[in-house]
């Protein structure tokens, strides 16, 4: 666990009290925690639900955009493709019925992962893809932190790989990977 060890030094480098840091407050959690707590307030499951009722798919949608945007999560290519995808009616509405089927609908979560993996697959796309792992990852990290967890690949595989975590990483969006990223999650915790 030399690793583990390095990296727990480098994190206390820069941010000396830890989780409890200003720094890391302002850094790396204040701004996520206002994303899902703005999530919670205009986008909660009884709101998304009554939206969906009244085909206002678009203002799903923009609602969606608006809150991830002001996170540093997606690229700003992700950012431009999300955006793109979701302008037609169709986008927006594959995109919002997509989105509250993989956070409130039935299923496990297994079942679920995969059709929401199925309609960011079926986005109408301009120039790059909207199937990227931090893409299908960030919208059930920003409502639900306590039950989904965001991938962005290249760090987690470092840190997973440092920290000695089984972490089964394919660059292909899939159940198998983020399954693994559940279980080296809770196993951090």
């Amino acid at each position: 666990m030399a690793g583990a060890t390095r990296c727990r030094r480098k994190f206390l480098r820069f941010f000396p009290d830890g989780f409890h840091d200003d720094t890391y407050i302002d850094w790396e959690d204040g701004y996520k925690w206002a994303a899902h707590e703005q999530w919670s307030e205009v986008l909660n499951q009884p709101t998304h639900r009554e939206l969906i009722k009244k085909g206002k798919f678009a203002e799903i949608a923009l609602l969606a955009v608006r809150i991830e945007s002001r996170t540093n999560l997606l690229f700003s290519f992700e950012k431009m493709a999300l955006r793109d995808a979701v302008k037609s009616r169709e986008g927006a509405r594959s995109f919002a019925e997509g989105l509250y089927d993989f956070l409130y609908g039935a299923g496990d979560a297994r079942k679920k992962f995969q059709r929401w993996y199925n309609v960011l697959a079926l986005l109408p796309r301009k120039q790059t893809r909207v199937l990227t792992w931090p893409l299908i990852t960030v919208f059930g990290f920003i409502a639900q932190p306590e039950t989904h967890i965001f991938l962005k690949p290249n760090v987690t595989r470092i840190a997973s790989h440092e920290y000695g975590f089984p972490f089964r990483y394919i660059s292909q969006p899939s159940w198998e990977t983020y399954a693994s990223l559940r279980v080296c999650g809770s196993s951090a915790t």
